[in-house]
């Protein structure tokens, strides 16, 4: 979270329960309580965009995909300028076993190689491809990802074939980490026995997750069941936020007939973490700097479920993904369906563009999600959401000195320090940054939320994550 404040998050409020909805700690088939210690309750903001159905934005004239778009090596292009490419057709290949292939969302010709910006900074090479010939149109390419229907009958694919035609597609996590799925899911040395499906969406402003979850629910529970029988899981459990009614009563219509099950989890910031959904939905704890494999979880994202099921059944890879462009910003939020490479530009001005009152862009939500001014910059897989917050969001606030009140360690996740490894991350003491688990941090703005001296917490964390990486590489 950028080093400013939400005038309308100085106040955090409980979220209170939906009425007709079974909380998770009124039913007795879970192991976990429905929530986590700590955390913090931001305003939901989701009005914007919630009722917005998905619409597809028209083909672009030009595509930028990064070869770096996931966790792992960047990926190895494949394709050479004027080489002429289909839509779905592999221009970049797995370039180490962590990595992932690139598909061209468009039929067009290849340009020069290109570097291009992330909104996190990084500056990596990408392969431009200008549109060439005939198009699909919006009801194609709906089609093509999403429509039509999907049959949750798995008999008959072989584990192999399923996890091959997941990295085959360049399947990544959708929900923001883009780690490659076909490493998650396959079977490893630790045995894994529940898959939990993430359907949080706890990010405040965004609505992605919750469009999907409501329109295409029988391709989520398809991809899930093709997922957990890739990775012989005995159990299926998809978490769903309690704010979300709607999407919980047509996954749950989705699962009849199925072994799958639905977790109705309290609405907390951020229960979306996949260690926080782990411990409200099973009450299983991941150790410090481990993985929910080892307590035997695997953990993936509902709009990851549609991409398994899109590249199983119909044998299509990852080239679009649904997107959030929210915010009082916006003249109109909406949730959109666009290819990989179209610019945040052209996602803004399919939804009438900027408000006079504009003040800040981010990519992702307010609480993770990075500030950014190059409208040029290029959508990437693991950006489900872009927010534009308004001179009445936010307001700057006068950093202070630390008074040491605690209350970032009330609140963090985690169980960590902030302010000690923010003081430490500032004065580039990397051995005591380490000393006091920087590294576990997953960067996600609680601290900052509650402190009331305004302090750049999470920035000074990850300008010490990115040294303490650099020094191991050198």
């Amino acid at each position: 979270m950028d080093n400013f404040v939400l005038a309308t998050f100085l106040q955090g409020h409980q979220a209170q329960p939906v009425k007709g909805v079974l909380l998770a700690k009124n039913f007795e088939q879970f192991a976990g309580s429905g929530t986590f210690h700590r955390g913090i309750h931001p305003p939901e903001r989701k009005h914007f965009s919630a009722d917005a159905p998905i619409e597809v934005i028209p083909t672009p004239k030009e595509v930028i995909i990064p070869l770096q778009q996931h966790i792992g090596a960047p990926s190895k292009p494949l394709v050479k300028p004027k080489q002429e490419v289909s839509y779905g057709e592999i221009i970049g290949d797995n370039a180490a076993f962590v990595s992932a292939k690139l598909h061209s969302p468009i039929f067009g010709v290849v340009q020069k190689m290109a570097v291009t910006t992330l909104p996190n900074g990084r500056h990596v090479q990408a392969i431009r491809i200008k549109a060439q010939g005939r198009q699909f149109t919006e009801e194609e390419n709906y089609r093509e990802c999403m429509g039509g229907r999907w049959s949750k009958n798995v008999i008959g694919y072989d584990p192999d074939e399923v996890t091959r035609a997941i990295n085959d597609a360049g399947i990544v996590g959708l929900g923001g980490a883009a780690f490659p799925t076909h490493i998650k899911i396959a079977p490893g040395k630790k045995p894994v026995g529940t898959l939990l499906v993430n359907g949080c969406e706890c990010e405040p402003y965004l609505t992605a997750d919750d469009r999907l979850m409501q329109d295409i629910p029988d391709a989520i529970i398809t991809g899930a069941m093709l997922a957990g029988f890739a990775a012989n899981v005995k159990d299926i459990i998809i978490g769903i936020e309690e704010n979300k009614p709607d999407a919980i009563e047509k996954i749950k219509n989705a699962v009849k007939g199925t072994e799958v099950k639905v977790a109705v989890l309290t609405t907390k910031y951020p229960q979306g973490s996949e260690k926080h959904l782990i411990k409200a939905a099973l009450n299983r704890t991941v150790p410090l700097g481990g993985l929910p494999s080892d307590v035997g979880v695997a953990v993936s994202n509902v709009t990851t479920m549609v991409a398994i099921a899109r590249a199983v059944i119909r044998k299509m890879p990852l080239t679009h993904r649904v997107v959030c462009v929210t915010g009082a910003g916006i003249v109109q939020p909406k949730n959109i369906l666009a290819p990989f490479g179209i610019t945040y530009r052209e996602l803004i001005n399919f939804c009438g563009g900027l408000t006079k009152d504009e003040a800040r862009i981010l990519s992702g939500g307010p609480m993770m999600g990075f500030s950014f001014s190059d409208l040029d910059m290029p959508l990437t897989k693991g950006t489900g959401g872009v927010t534009v917050l308004t001179h009445d969001d936010i307001k700057k606030e006068k950093e202070t000195t630390c008074v040491r009140c605690g209350r970032c360690v009330d609140v963090c996740p985690m169980n960590l320090v902030p302010a000690r490894i923010a003081v430490a991350a500032r004065h580039r003491d990397l051995n005591m940054a380490e000393k006091y688990k920087i590294r576990a941090c997953m960067e996600c703005g609680s601290c900052a939320y509650v402190c009331p001296a305004g302090l750049p917490l999470v920035q000074n964390i990850r300008v010490a994550k990115a040294l303490i990486m650099a020094s191991k590489t050198n």
